[in-house]
């Protein structure tokens, strides 16, 4: 019988008795690379970081949303509270001229109330691009909420004193003035 090669050289003293390892498994990586992840595709990557910029513009949409609900609920709550204290509009051809925003508008009123918008006692508040005259009470509730609604008050048509260098300090300027 024919021996086989490894026989002949264990034979011949060549080659240990033992079983050679087997050679066609692939080796095994060092420990640390065992507890390693395996390596994430590129495309998955991409996936995860696009999923993450999806996300970051969807909380700032929602964000923004919800700053624009609670705007439009400050206005209508402001609103309704204009509606509950504003006064009558007048009817008539007097008109008191105001600036709001840097240009000058007009409301119409009686002697009466000009007399009391120049004391302070109305003052003019704007909400959805209308101007309305509220008593002094109800506009320091709108004041406290909605500071910027406030159009006038009486308090800060004129400086209490004068300049030193104004050459009309001794002419005094009425409140009631008609313009």
């Amino acid at each position: 019988m024919s021996l086989s090669l490894r026989d002949q050289l264990i034979a011949a003293g060549l080659a240990p008795k033992k079983q050679p390892k087997d050679n066609t498994r692939p080796a095994r990586p060092p420990k640390a690379q065992r507890n390693q992840p395996p390596p994430v595709p590129d495309t998955t990557l991409a996936a995860q970081r696009a999923q993450a910029e999806k996300f970051a513009r969807d909380q700032e949409l929602n964000r923004k949303q919800q700053e624009k609900a609670q705007r439009r609920a400050r206005i209508a709550q402001l609103r309704q509270m204009i509606d509950a204290a504003c006064l009558p509009r007048a009817t008539g051809d007097d008109q008191y001229n105001f600036v709001a925003g840097g240009r000058i508008r007009r409301i119409t009123v009686t002697p009466a109330l000009r007399a009391q918008i120049a004391r302070g006692e109305v003052l003019i508040v704007h909400c959805s691009d209308t101007y309305d005259l509220v008593p002094a009470a109800a506009a320091a509730r709108i004041r406290e909420l909605h500071p910027e609604a406030i159009v006038t008050s009486g308090d800060t048509a004129q400086p209490a004193t004068p300049a030193e260098d104004d050459p009309y300090r001794d002419h005094v300027v009425p409140d009631d003035l008609t313009w």
